[in-house]
């Protein structure tokens, strides 16, 4: 049986700047290490959660009630949840939803994914803001030193590829009934894909394929695209290089439509390199401005680099940015059909405004598809 929050032993979250924040045991009773990063969305936990861009960090959403509606069967946005840990400053116990299949206590523990309830997430949210992200362990012991050496002795986040751990192993399609059809057929390279976005492109009548992040450009033309899609994921994308010469193949041959990380390597395929943020985009109340038609959208997003525009080629336009810090958000090649954006047009969870980015690269394929016939 699994125990309540009454009978939980108490955990703590050591950041590596010494700080300590005691709570009590949420999920399994083992450590773990990753960046420490938090969202700002008010709902969307199982979608965070399962987010594949979270690979390597420890997650801290800012909305106080975590698991007020429970875990159910359907808000999975990968095959398994992706986070190394999850603090928040108060976990529901007794869920109400006619979904909820268990507790996000249950859920975490199913997954063998620990953390901390009861923790001052708002002070740990300032804290990331004035100092930038930074490592943390979850943990049982309440030993600074012993925090601080394991976290010494832990591979830093950005130090090591992370988008490996999340990928697909094979390529297989998406299989559907709507995406059965004789509609458009897209290829997903898979650097961390969120299942929306797959379900995007199935309700917009495309066969999808989802293949690993090491297919070349010859295995991927094989399967005779007529649009290729570079999915989000987690990490710096300087360990990219090898998707990244698949995009400048790709780039001549076929529409390509990039998000948050694949927005990061179609622009390092066309000379632009990519920094990291303080402390990170990630929720789901971002203004991000569209460049060409003046409108602003409210979008989700999740990511801690960015696109720099030098180097960047003048064959390629900058379309959105974002109106917090004036950060590269979306590109369009000015002759090849190829669009960008870095925020998440799926979201889960977040605001759907974005969807019609889909349609526009739909429009790219169809419009390539009339050109070759």
């Amino acid at each position: 049986m699994i125990s309540s929050q009454l009978d939980r032993l108490a955990a703590y979250l050591v950041m590596e700047d010494g700080s300590i924040y005691p709570g009590t045991r949420l999920g399994a009773e083992v450590e773990a290490t990753g960046e420490v990063v938090f969202n700002t969305s008010m709902t969307g936990y199982q979608e965070m959660l399962t987010d594949p861009s979270y690979g390597g960090q420890i997650l801290v959403p800012t909305y106080p009630l975590i698991g007020n509606y429970g875990v159910n069967d359907n808000d999975w946005e990968s095959r398994s949840i992706q986070v190394r840990g999850f603090v928040v400053r108060q976990d529901c116990d007794l869920p109400s939803h006619r979904d909820s299949k268990s507790t996000i206590h249950e859920y975490l523990v199913g997954n063998g994914i620990p953390g901390v309830s009861g923790v001052d997430t708002r002070a740990i949210t300032r804290k990331l803001r004035s100092r930038g992200v930074m490592m943390g362990l979850v943990t049982a012991r309440e030993d600074i030193e012993y925090g601080l050496k394991q976290l010494g002795a832990a591979p830093r986040y950005g130090d090591f590829d992370v988008v490996s751990d999340v990928s697909t192993a094979e390529t297989y399609v998406w299989d559907r009934a709507t995406s059965r059809g004789g509609g458009p057929h897209v290829v997903v390279i898979d650097l961390g894909v969120k299942h929306n976005i797959l379900r995007n492109l199935e309700k917009r009548g495309a066969r999808v394929t989802v293949a690993p992040m090491n297919v070349t450009a010859d295995q991927v033309m094989d399967l005779a695209p007529d649009g290729v899609l570079l999915s989000p994921g987690p990490g710096d994308p300087v360990f990219l290089e090898s998707v990244v010469d698949v995009a400048k193949t790709l780039a001549v041959q076929v529409p390509m439509f990039g998000i948050c990380l694949g927005h990061q390597v179609i622009a390092k395929a066309f000379g632009a390199e990519t920094f990291k943020l303080k402390f990170g985009h990630r929720g789901g109340n971002h203004s991000v401005m569209d460049e060409e038609s003046g409108r602003v959208y409210v979008t989700a997003q999740n990511h801690g680099y960015a696109v720099s525009r030098e180097g960047l080629s003048d064959d390629v336009i900058v379309t959105h940015r974002d109106l917090s810090d004036d950060t590269v958000e979306g590109l369009r090649h000015k002759s090849l059909p190829i669009m960008t954006i870095q925020y998440h047009s799926e979201a889960s969870p977040g605001p759907q405004d974005a969807e019609y980015l889909f349609d526009r690269f739909m429009e790219l394929v169809s419009s390539s598809q009339k050109e070759i016939a």
